[in-house]
C-alpha cells in the first residue's frame, strides 16, 4: 500500500530489544494476508469518490476491519484504539501528521458494505484459493463439528426482547442462548465450509450443507450419530468415522465402543483447532450483532483469518 510504514519506522519501537506478542502477531499476519488480492476483490464495490471528499484508501479500511476481528473492537472502540495505540496505526498505515483516522461511522459503513455485497464468503474463498495454490489444503476427507456462540440474553434494548433468530439449547446440565457455528475442515484442521444456525438446530441436520458429497471419509463426534446420516455416507461410498452414542440399556460391546470413540476423537481433534483460534486467540465468544446473517458474515471472515493464522508458518516458509 502506498505510504505504508514499516514496523521499524517508529523510533520508540525500533529501540526495543523484545518483540511483543502483538507485534509478532501483526508482523506475521501482515505477511500472510493476501492484501492485493482481497483489495482487488472488494474494489469494484468500493466508492470511487467524485469532486468532493475522497474515500479512505481501501486497503486501510480492510486492515482496520481485520483488526476489529482479531481484537474484537467495536466501531467506536476501533477509532479510539487507532488514536491511542501507535502499533495499530503502523499496521494500518496511518501517520497522524498527514493522515486522518476514520471515524466510527466510516468504519461502520465499510462493514455494512461488505455485508450488503455479501463479500465475506468471497474473502473466505479467496483465502482458500491462496492456500490451495500453496498446497496447504488436504482433499482426502472432512472433519465436521459445531460450537455454541453465546448471544446477549438481556431484554434491555429498543425492542425489549432477545434476538428472535437465536435460540436456547441444553448441553449437559446447562442451558445456552445463542447460535451455532458449523464447520467442515480438512484433516489438518483448515476450515473448508462455514454455516450458522440457531443454537437449537441439531448438529447432524447441517451435515449435508457442509459436505460436497465427494469426501472419501467423514469424521465427527456423537452429535452426528444418526441412522439417516450413516445411510447417506454409505450411499456415497464415504468412510463413516462418526463417533457412536451409548444407547440406554446397552450392555454389550461397551469396551469396543469406547476404543472406537477414542480413536475417532484422536483423529478429529484437529477439527477443533479453528474453534480454539476463534475463541482463545481472537477472543470471539459472544455474538456482536442481531440476526444470523450478520453474525455469519463475521464468523466467515474470522475463519478465513483463522486459516491463515493456523498455516502462517508454512506460508512464511514459502516466501
Amino acid at each position: 500500500m502506498g505510504g505504508q510504514m514499516t514496523f521499524a519506522e517508529e523510533p520508540s519501537l525500533a529501540r526495543r530489544r523484545k518483540e511483543t506478542k502483538r507485534e509478532r502477531f501483526l508482523r506475521e499476519m501482515d505477511r500472510v494476508v493476501p492484501w492485493s488480492r482481497l483489495v482487488a476483490l472488494i474494489e469494484p464495490h468500493y466508492p470511487k469518490g467524485g469532486s468532493g471528499r475522497k474515500p479512505m484508501p481501501l486497503e486501510r479500511m480492510l486492515r482496520i476491519h481485520f483488526l476489529q476481528q482479531w481484537y474484537q473492537f467495536s466501531d467506536p472502540g476501533m477509532e479510539e484504539a487507532l488514536y491511542e495505540i501507535p502499533l495499530l496505526r503502523q499496521f494500518v498505515g496511518i501517520d497522524l501528521g498527514r493522515d486522518l483516522i476514520p471515524d466510527e461511522t466510516t468504519i461502520l459503513k465499510f462493514r455494512r458494505l461488505l455485508e450488503r455485497q455479501d463479500l465475506a464468503p468471497k474473502i473466505f474463498a479467496e483465502v482458500q484459493a491462496v492456500l490451495q495454490e500453496s498446497g496447504l489444503v488436504l482433499q482426502e476427507g472432512r472433519i465436521v463439528d459445531a460450537t455454541l456462540i453465546h448471544a446477549p440474553s438481556s431484554t434491555k434494548n429498543r425492542d425489549r426482547r432477545r434476538d428472535p433468530e437465536m435460540s436456547s439449547t441444553k448441553k449437559g446440565n446447562q442451558w445456552y442462548f445463542g447460535m451455532k457455528a458449523h464447520v467442515a475442515t480438512d484433516l489438518q484442521g483448515v476450515v473448508q465450509e462455514v454455516k450458522a444456525t440457531a443454537a437449537k438446530v441439531p448438529d447432524h441436520q447441517m451435515l449435508d450443507a457442509l459436505l460436497t458429497g465427494e469426501e472419501s471419509a467423514v469424521l465427527a463426534d456423537r452429535g452426528y450419530d444418526d441412522p439417516q446420516v450413516h445411510a447417506r455416507l454409505a450411499a456415497r461410498g464415504s468412510q463413516d468415522a462418526i463417533a457412536r452414542r451409548r444407547y440406554p440399556g446397552q450392555r454389550q460391546g461397551l469396551k469396543a465402543l469406547q476404543r472406537y470413540n477414542r480413536t475417532v476423537a484422536r483423529l478429529r481433534a484437529r477439527g477443533e483447532h479453528a474453534f480454539r483460534v476463534l475463541k482463545c486467540q481472537f477472543g470471539y465468544r459472544k455474538t456482536r450483532y442481531r440476526g444470523i446473517a450478520k453474525n455469519l458474515a463475521q464468523i466467515t471472515t474470522l475463519f478465513a483469518l483463522a486459516n491463515l493464522y493456523m498455516v502462517r508458518r508454512q506460508l512464511l516458509g514459502k516466501r
